[in-house]
């Protein structure tokens, strides 16, 4: 981006903050403060080792976010990620809550939380201390810890022998299953603002589409106009959340074309 682009982003994301956003919101979750075993261990059933598969991307967890004050963006993909460092685990304080995908976590399967890789992605974490291994199934974000790379749940700690320990160093290697599979014929967009006066987003639709060199529409909501780009597929989508939330631009949030 050139310093004209530049000035043009910084411009436009102070415009954006005079238009209709929507606001981000967080409650407390857990019913207690520290994370605890449970009181069983895992089964033979739940340890039995998975058998990657290719899944969509989910459409929750996979955007740009902030915990303490720190900035993360999610990958466009795992492939090729591969790194060392300290693991550890999560159990009883999250079980039954829902992960950052939207699903449940259970702390009996072989599951983890990654801060940065897509989600779902599939891994195979390898116990540096005894090269025990095992393939788990990332759902999840977090461990929130500069000196810590994945938090595996309470079974895939076990099936590595690092449950009493608490952490370890491990090797993560992501498991490579080509393209994920479409999520549906539908395609997403990036809504960045809303106003009610159609005039008020055309100069910011127009500085849009020149700067990024995308796709920049209006349509009416409710009252009110919303300035979108796009359509983009599940992976053109992260990146782009990530790129305009690295220019500057606040509030902004995916919409499925089937939604209007």
């Amino acid at each position: 981006m050139n310093t004209k682009q530049f000035c043009g982003v910084v411009m436009l994301s102070a415009l954006l903050a005079g238009c209709g956003q929507t606001p981000t919101t967080s409650t407390e979750r857990y019913r207690t403060a520290q994370d605890v075993a449970p009181l069983r261990t895992p089964t033979a059933a739940e340890l039995y080792p998975l058998t990657p598969r290719l899944e969509p991307l989910s459409r929750r967890g996979n955007l740009p976010y902030q915990v303490n004050g720190q900035a993360y963006s999610v990958k466009d993909s795992a492939e090729g990620y591969a790194v060392e460092g300290i693991a550890s685990w999560y159990g009883e304080k999250f079980h039954g809550h829902l992960t950052s995908n939207g699903e449940f976590y259970d702390m009996f399967s072989l599951s983890a939380a990654h801060k940065t890789l897509p989600l779902p992605s599939w891994v195979k974490v390898t116990n540096l201390n005894n090269n025990k291994e095992v393939i788990v199934r990332v759902n999840d974000r977090g461990p929130f810890h500069a000196d810590r790379v994945i938090d595996l749940s309470y079974a895939a700690a076990y099936a590595l022998d690092m449950h009493l320990q608490g952490t370890a160093p491990v090797r993560i290697e992501a498991i490579d299953l080509g393209q994920p599979v479409p999520t549906s014929g539908a395609r997403t967009y990036i809504q960045v603002a809303a106003a009610r006066e159609l005039q008020n987003l055309d100069s910011l639709r127009q500085r849009l589409q020149e700067i990024y060199s995308l796709d920049a529409t209006t349509r009416p909501h409710q009252g009110l106009n919303r300035l979108l780009l796009g359509p983009f597929d599940d992976r053109q989508i992260i990146y782009w959340m990530n790129r305009l939330q690295a220019d500057g631009f606040e509030g902004i949030f995916r919409l499925p074309s089937d939604s209007f």
